[in-house]
C-alpha cells in the first residue's frame, strides 16, 4: 500500500514539474513571438519614418504637343511621348468611375494597398511564379510613376510603404488624377487625354460612358487590347470586359441601369494609324515653327511642353485635295516626275486652308509650297505694273517665287489690296490656358483691281506655253477664300545626273483647274468662279 503511494506521488511530481517546463516554454515562445511583432512592427515603424515619396520619374513629366485642324480635328503630334497632362476636373466623373470599376473597386476606401494582393505578390516572387496583378490605383501609380519596373520582395515592400504614404498626404483625387495622367493604354498613349484622342478622336471631357468605360477596360492589358477594332478576336475579347466594367458601374450606382441597358459598343479609329510621315507632317511642320516663334522657345521645347495647338488647316479639304494629286499623278509620263503647290488663304486675314506641298513626307521632306523656288513666267504680270509695298515689295524682281508669297499676294487682289500676312496658327493652350491668340497682320498694297466682278476672279499663266509649259500658275479666288496651284515638272537626279526640268503633261491644266474647284467646293463656297478672266 504504501509502496502504491509512494509511485502515486513520484508520477505526480513528474507531471507538475512537465506541466511547469511546458507553461516556462511557452511563456518563452509568447515573449520571442511579443519581441518579433514588437521588432515586425518596430521596423514597419522605422521603415515608414524613413520613406520618402520619390519625385515622379523625368519621363513622366514630359508631355506632347497636339496640332489640331480649324474645327478640332486631330492633326498629329509631336514630342518624346504621346502624353498631356489633364485636371482631373476636366475628366467626367462616369470616367472615373469606369477606372476604378476596372482597377480597383475600394479606391476610395482603401489605405493605399491591398494585403491579400501584397501577400499574393510576395508569394508568387519568392516562389519564382508568374507576374501578380491586383494592385490598388494607388500601387499602380507608384509603380509606373515613382519607382523602377523591378520585380523583387523588396521592391514590392517598399512600393506598399510609399502607397500608404502617399494616401495618407495625398487626396484622393490627387492620387486618381496622377494615375489617369501616367496610365499607359496602349497605341502609344500615356494617359487619358491622349487615350481620348487616339482611340476615338476626341477630348477626355467628351468621352461617353461606353468609350470611358471602354478605356477603362484597355488598362488591363493594353498591348493586347490596342488592337481592338481591327482584329475581331481581340474586339470580342474587350467587349466582355467592357461588359463586365459596366455592370460593376451599374451595381455601385456609378450609372443608372437605364444608362446601361443604353450602352452601346462604340467604334474606334483606325488601327494601325496610317504612315506618320505622310502629307500631315507638312502641316504639322509648318504650325509647330510659327508656334514655337509666336511663344519665343524652341521646337524642341515646344514638342515637350504639353500645347495644343489649333491651326488654321482645314483638314477635311487638305485631304480632299491630296486625293486630287494622287489621282492626277497617273497621267505623268514615265521618268517624269510632277510637282505640286496648292495653298488656300483667306483674303484680307491670311489664315491658310489648304497647305500642300508635297506626296508624301517620308520621301520629300522639301515643302514646295513653303520653300519651292517655281519659274513664274507669267505669273507675275498682274504685279509688274503696280508700285508694292511691304513684304510684296521685290516681288514683281522674283523670277521664280515660293507658292506661298504669290498665292498671298493674288489673295491681297481680292480683298481690294489688304495684305494680310499668312499664318497657319490660330491658338496655343496648355492646361487648360490660352497662351497665344492669333491676331491677323495686314497692310495695304497698292490697289489693284481685276476685271471680273469685285473679289471673283481667275488667272492662269505661267512658264512655256501648250505641251512645252515648263510651269502652270492657276488663282481662283472669292472673297472668301483664295486658291492658288503651282505645278512643274523634272527629271529627277539619278546617280551623279542631276535633276533637270522637264515639260508638264497635257493633263496639267485639267488637274491644276481640278484642284482648285475642289479647294473652292470643299472650303464652302459654292459660288461659280469665271474661267479665263484677265486681271487688268
Amino acid at each position: 500500500m504504501l509502496g502504491r503511494t509512494s509511485g502515486a506521488r513520484r508520477r505526480l511530481g513528474r507531471l507538475v514539474r512537465a506541466r511547469r517546463t511546458r507553461g516556462r516554454r511557452l511563456r518563452r515562445v509568447l515573449a520571442a513571438f511579443a519581441v518579433l511583432v514588437l521588432l515586425l512592427v518596430g521596423t514597419l515603424v522605422v521603415a515608414y519614418a524613413r520613406t520618402k515619396i520619390p519625385k515622379p520619374h523625368p519621363e513622366t513629366a514630359m508631355q506632347s504637343t497636339v496640332f489640331v485642324d480649324e474645327h478640332g480635328r486631330y492633326l498629329g503630334v509631336r514630342g518624346p511621348v504621346d502624353r498631356q497632362d489633364v485636371p482631373l476636373s476636366r475628366v467626367p466623373r462616369h470616367v472615373q468611375d469606369a477606372v476604378i470599376a476596372a482597377e480597383n473597386r475600394s479606391f476610395r476606401t482603401d489605405n493605399g494597398i491591398s494585403p491579400r494582393a501584397v501577400v499574393r505578390a510576395a508569394v508568387s516572387t519568392l516562389s519564382g511564379g508568374e507576374r501578380e496583378g491586383g494592385s490598388t490605383i494607388t500601387q499602380q501609380y507608384v509603380k509606373n510613376a515613382l519607382l523602377t519596373p523591378e520585380q523583387s520582395l523588396s521592391r514590392k515592400f517598399r512600393e506598399a510603404l510609399i502607397a500608404v504614404k502617399l494616401d495618407r498626404t495625398h487626396s484622393k483625387d490627387e492620387i486618381l488624377q496622377g494615375y489617369l495622367n501616367t496610365v499607359y493604354f496602349g497605341r502609344g498613349a500615356a494617359g487619358i487625354q491622349s487615350a481620348a484622342r487616339n482611340y476615338f478622336g476626341v477630348d477626355v471631357q467628351n468621352l461617353t460612358i461606353s468609350q470611358g468605360a471602354v478605356l477603362a477596360s484597355i488598362i488591363n492589358i493594353p498591348s493586347y487590347y490596342e488592337h481592338a477594332g481591327s482584329d475581331p478576336k481581340v474586339t470580342r475579347t474587350l467587349i466582355r470586359r467592357w461588359k463586365w466594367v459596366l455592370d460593376a458601374m451599374a451595381d455601385s450606382g456609378a450609372i443608372t441601369a437605364k444608362q446601361r441597358a443604353q450602352a452601346r459598343f462604340p467604334a474606334f479609329r483606325f488601327y494601325p494609324p496610317g504612315d506618320a510621315d505622310g502629307q500631315r507632317q507638312y502641316l504639322i511642320d509648318a504650325a509647330a515653327q510659327e508656334a514655337a516663334d509666336r511663344l519665343g522657345i524652341s521646337q524642341d521645347e515646344l514638342a515637350r511642353g504639353g500645347y495644343t495647338v489649333r491651326t488654321t488647316f482645314d483638314l477635311q479639304t487638305q485631304d480632299a485635295v491630296t486625293d486630287k494629286v494622287s489621282l492626277g499623278m497617273l497621267d505623268v509620263p514615265k521618268g517624269t516626275t510632277l510637282h505640286a503647290a496648292v495653298i488656300a488663304l483667306v483674303p484680307g486675314d491670311g489664315a491658310v486652308r489648304v497647305l500642300y506641298g508635297g506626296p508624301d513626307y517620308a520621301h520629300q521632306p522639301f515643302n514646295d509650297a513653303l520653300s519651292g523656288a517655281v519659274e513664274a513666267g507669267t505669273a507675275l504680270d498682274p504685279f509688274k505694273s503696280v508700285k508694292l509695298k511691304g513684304p510684296l515689295a521685290t516681288l514683281s524682281q522674283s523670277t521664280a517665287p515660293n507658292p506661298l508669297r504669290l498665292a498671298s499676294a493674288y489673295a491681297a487682289i481680292t480683298a481690294q489690296g489688304k495684305y494680310a500676312a499668312p499664318y497657319t496658327v490660330v491658338q496655343i493652350t496648355r492646361a487648360g490656358r490660352t497662351v497665344y491668340t492669333a491676331h491677323a497682320a495686314i497692310q495695304q498694297m497698292q490697289t489693284v483691281t481685276p476685271s471680273a466682278e469685285p473679289g471673283t476672279y481667275h488667272f492662269s499663266g505661267g512658264a512655256g506655253t501648250g505641251p512645252g509649259a515648263r510651269t502652270l500658275w492657276t488663282t481662283d479666288s472669292t472673297t472668301s477664300l483664295s486658291t492658288t496651284v503651282a505645278l512643274f515638272a523634272e527629271h529627277p537626279a539619278h546617280g551623279k545626273r542631276k535633276a533637270t526640268t522637264a515639260h508638264l503633261p497635257t493633263s496639267a491644266g485639267n488637274l491644276s483647274n481640278s484642284l482648285s474647284d475642289q479647294v473652292l467646293g470643299s472650303g464652302g463656297d459654292q459660288r461659280a468662279v469665271p474661267r479665263a478672266v484677265p486681271l487688268a
